[in-house]
């Protein structure tokens, strides 16, 4: 049997967090199956729930899986790859549909096997319902905020501020210093009291 030509796909959503965990782990993976890593292809600071435009180091790994270059791709867990059903699904269909498999770390999957694809299908439907779930209690939270009387958006400022505004502004003082005179932010000033300076 031949050796497996595996691409590492390794994505985390901001900034601040590191892909070194995720690569030392598929790496410890790699040689104990004695897999050949071709290529690691990574996403730093961009969301799961970006589509393939807008994450590169997905949109590489998955040309490289048409033109046939890798045998497997190996990721850490399976919200590294997306995070709604049809995204997961659409990119499972590519990479069978050139050949390759998928290897997910924390989910000890390999969907070279009946079971692993299955499984892979389940993950992609809770990982759209936790979505879903989040949406919904966000919704539901603005409802009850709503209801209860509380103002949503930015605060307004009373009439009498309006007043000083204009009235600081009509005297020429600049917007940044009635801003600061009045504690007030820049906007609400331009507003009120006009954009000029």
């Amino acid at each position: 049997m031949s050796v497996k030509r595996v691409a590492f796909y390794l994505r985390v959503s901001t900034d601040e967090q590191t892909t070194a965990n995720q690569r030392r782990e598929l790496e410890a993976v790699a040689n104990r199956a004695g897999w050949n890593v071709v290529a690691v292809y990574e996403d730093a600071g961009i969301s799961g729930a970006k589509g393939r435009e807008k994450r590169p180091g997905f949109d590489s790994l998955l040309k490289a899986v048409t033109r046939h270059e890798v045998d497997m791709v190996a990721a850490w867990s399976v919200d590294r790859i997306g995070r709604s059903m049809p995204d997961l699904v659409s990119f499972l269909t590519e990479v069978h549909a050139s050949g390759a498999d998928l290897y997910l770390h924390q989910q000890a999957l390999d969907t070279s096997t009946p079971a692993g694809r299955a499984m892979f299908q389940m993950m992609g439907v809770f990982a759209e319902f936790e979505r879903a779930m989040i949406q919904e209690r966000v919704k539901a939270g603005l409802a009850r905020a709503k209801a209860e009387g509380k103002r949503l958006g930015r605060p307004t400022i009373g009439n009498d501020v309006e007043a000083r505004i204009r009235a600081l502004r009509a005297e020429g003082m600049g917007i940044l210093k009635v801003a600061k005179t009045l504690g007030v932010g820049v906007s609400a000033v331009q507003r009120v009291g006009g954009t000029t300076a």
